[in-house]
């Protein structure tokens, strides 16, 4: 892979955007190369969740110039599959059955806060910046929409949209953007511990909360009803339930924690 990164170690898979000299700024090679990595993600049981950071200076600064220059000279069928390959790259990472922690620094501009908004905890150093650019550029920060209108209060994603001001960390806590924010130090630590939090869950929760958690947003009153009883009497019957109630009750580590 030429434009990510992804080491996986301790059931913990990393994806680092690597084009720091760009503030990793997206290419069509780049949003490739995410969709597979996201795609591929869930497969291996073990994995409890994903790191998603950009290598050097910056989170990600949203689309590579050369990109946005090449595209004025797209015709309208050209535009509709690039803005489709994107949509298909952030519904890979939305869709990842595993948790998705990003670790955001420096700029995270354009496209970068649809990375931010797929996230499902999204932690930030307090100097980051965020800035929904689009409408200054005489476009639309359309394919993000779905995404970012999910997490981030409606308010705020009318105001930063259609102003196309930067805001900075605080002002993204606020929003409901991200989860986190603090100094270096302190973002790094909260991310070390939300780590070892989800490696003491099991592993199939963790993958079913997530499913859940998507299913409810999608269905009405009574679909939820009816998922949410089966689930849990499902849970409570299988091995990692029987597993983790039976360690609880012994006052016992479960056997997925190291």
């Amino acid at each position: 892979m030429a434009e990510i990164i992804v080491t996986s170690e301790n059931n913990v898979m990393t994806i680092k955007l690597n084009r720091p000299e760009r503030h990793n700024a997206m290419t069509p090679l780049m949003i490739r190369e995410l969709t597979d990595a996201f795609r591929q993600a869930g497969n291996g049981l073990k994995c409890r969740a994903v790191i998603l950071k950009g290598a050097g200076p910056s989170f990600c600064s949203g689309g590579d110039l050369e990109w946005m220059r090449s595209t004025v000279k797209y015709k309208y069928e050209e535009n509709m599959k690039d803005a489709e390959n994107l949509y298909e790259m952030y519904a890979a990472a939305a869709d990842c059955p595993i948790p998705v922690l990003g670790y955001i620094e420096g700029h995270a501009y354009g496209g970068g806060l649809g990375l931010a908004a797929i996230c499902d905890v999204a932690i930030a150093e307090e100097s980051s910046m965020f800035c929904f650019s689009e409408a200054r550029l005489g476009l639309v920060p359309a394919v993000i929409s779905s995404f970012v209108t999910r997490k981030m209060r409606p308010n705020k994603v009318r105001e930063f949209m259609l102003t196309a001001k930067p805001f900075d960390a605080a002002a993204a806590l606020n929003a409901g953007l991200i989860e986190y924010m603090g100094r270096e130090l302190e973002a790094t630590e909260y991310l070390e511990t939300t780590i070892k939090c989800l490696c003491d869950c099991g592993p199939m929760a963790l993958r079913e909360t997530k499913r859940l958690l998507g299913f409810l947003r999608e269905h009405d009153n009574k679909s939820n009803r009816d998922e949410s009883i089966r689930v849990i009497a499902e849970r409570r019957v299988s091995t990692e339930g029987q597993e983790g109630l039976t360690g609880f009750l012994e006052k016992r580590k479960p056997a997925w924690v190291k």
